[in-house]
């Protein structure tokens, strides 16, 4: 029987298996979420859950850390900004549905 598939942002990955994935110590993980720079799920209030979308923002850090010298406070900058990006990407994306929507409409 074939498992269900799994949404990118279903908390599924304890702290230790999610910092063995992203090649990080837990220490790493917690650091970055006192910071506010990923946000795992809670289990009853205590455990940690990484979701793939977690995992992914993990990794995106380390990038940035490591590969271009960025420091934690550029970092949350960054990603800061990239999601507001993608948010205006989204509205951008729904402006031009209403707008083909509305000239259909005419025609």
């Amino acid at each position: 029987m074939r498992q269900p598939e799994r949404q990118k942002d279903e908390p599924v990955f304890m702290i230790g298996i999610a910092a063995r994935l992203c090649k990080m110590h837990p220490q790493t993980l917690r650091m970055y979420e006192r910071l506010g720079l990923v946000r795992p799920a809670r289990r009853n209030g205590r455990n940690r859950l990484y979701s793939e979308n977690d995992l992914a923002r993990l990794q995106q850090i380390h990038r940035l850390t490591q590969d271009l010298g960025v420091n934690l406070a550029g970092v949350e900058v960054i990603l800061d900004l990239l999601e507001k990006m993608e948010r205006m990407k989204v509205e951008f994306e729904a402006e031009i549905q209403r707008l083909r929507k509305m000239l259909e409409e005419k025609s």
